[in-house]
């Protein structure tokens, strides 16, 4: 099963890797993998987040997930999407941005695509880490079956019966962010967390409103029958929103990616193949942990995800103001999934040691 979920990476690493050297020698190369590690090493906790949602999905909608989904990924979200917020954000043409992206030297009213993406960088992380910041604070107020940090978690859970509280909480939020992080770009901010916002609600609720009906299944199933309409087009609304969902989170997780990829490189083909094979890894491990059930054999997995979504999305916003190394991104996140990934395991054996003196006695 490992060599089947992954495949198809290390299939386009080996081809990009030779590609890299090819057209860019020893150079390209080196900066194709540095930046396909730090792909792979920011994105951990958005696989796990990722295979909570892809679960609900059956097995045809995981495999657009790994096909149409990582061309999106991919092409959209590291090529295209930068291109888009560049070329809105600064009031360029697209032929303009076009041309800055292609030549990495290249300047408009003394500006580089490099220098126009990082002036961006205020709408970007407002917009990222809002979405995010409602993702973390819709998981934690949610009644869940296992609590980690039960002192934490269970009072916020009581607290989280107040309807909108999530809402209220993330625009409280922004409000303060752009009163401390974005004195000179307050109303940039406050439009793009607002939308971050709003593409949340409405990707999340058309989400949920679908996937209420597949508890209907049977109901739906009759109809089908009857109407020539098969079952795989009434649960696709469903599991086609959650798709929308995933790709929403892909991009809010890839924002500070693609942006501190400059550091490393200017060449914008580069950054897209680099970028690219690592969001392929990640895929591959969200179907791994879908497949494996690794969710349900390590419960704690999904919370200390989340605890690490949290904490990125107030890295973003404060990122707005300040500049945050990638690689303490990177660490939180591994650090909040490694001691979730132990605290799973010491559940687990305590629950197995006593199963067997329930057992004995």
């Amino acid at each position: 099963m490992f060599l089947r979920t992954f495949g198809w990476s290390f299939a386009i690493t080996i081809a990009g890797l030779i590609a890299a050297g090819l057209i860019w020698g020893a150079e390209g190369f080196g900066v194709v993998l540095i930046l396909s590690v730090l792909e792979i090493s920011l994105s951990f906790d958005n696989a796990v987040v990722n295979a909570t949602v892809l679960k609900r999905m059956n097995p045809f909608w995981q495999k657009i997930f790994l096909t149409v989904g990582v061309l999106i990924a991919v092409f959209g979200m590291r090529l295209i999407f930068p291109l888009l917020v560049v070329g809105l954000t600064a009031h360029l043409s697209p032929g303009t941005v076009i041309e800055l992206a292609l030549d990495s030297s290249k300047t408009y009213e003394g500006l580089t695509y490099a220098q126009y993406l990082e002036a961006a960088n205020p709408a970007i992380a407002a917009f990222g880490g809002i979405f995010l910041l409602m993702i973390f604070l819709d998981f934690i107020f949610e009644e869940k079956d296992f609590n980690w940090l039960r002192w934490l978690e269970k009072p916020l859970e009581k607290i989280g019966k107040l309807d909108a509280l999530s809402s209220v909480i993330a625009l409280v939020v922004l409000a303060v962010s752009s009163r401390l992080f974005a004195a000179e770009h307050a109303e940039t901010v406050l439009l793009a967390g607002l939308m971050g916002l709003a593409t949340y609600l409405a990707v999340n609720g058309l989400s949920g409103v679908f996937e209420s009906g597949l508890e209907e299944q049977e109901e739906a199933e009759e109809e089908a029958e009857k109407t020539g309409k098969s079952i795989v087009q009434v649960g696709g609304k469903a599991a086609f929103f959650l798709f929308l969902y995933l790709e929403v989170l892909d991009a809010s997780f890839s924002f500070d990616g693609v942006v501190g990829a400059f550091a490393i490189s200017q060449d914008i083909f580069m950054i897209t193949l680099g970028l690219g094979i690592g969001a392929m890894y990640i895929r591959s491990l969200t179907v791994f942990l879908v497949r494996k059930g690794t969710l349900d054999d390590y419960v704690y997995l999904e919370h200390g995800a989340h605890y690490a979504i949290g904490a990125l999305a107030l890295i973003l916003l404060a990122s707005i103001e300040y500049h945050i190394p990638e690689i303490v991104t990177g660490l939180i996140g591994v650090a909040f999934i490694g001691a979730a990934l132990a605290s799973s395991m010491v559940r687990n054996k305590r629950e197995q040691a006593l199963a067997g003196s329930s057992s004995d006695g």
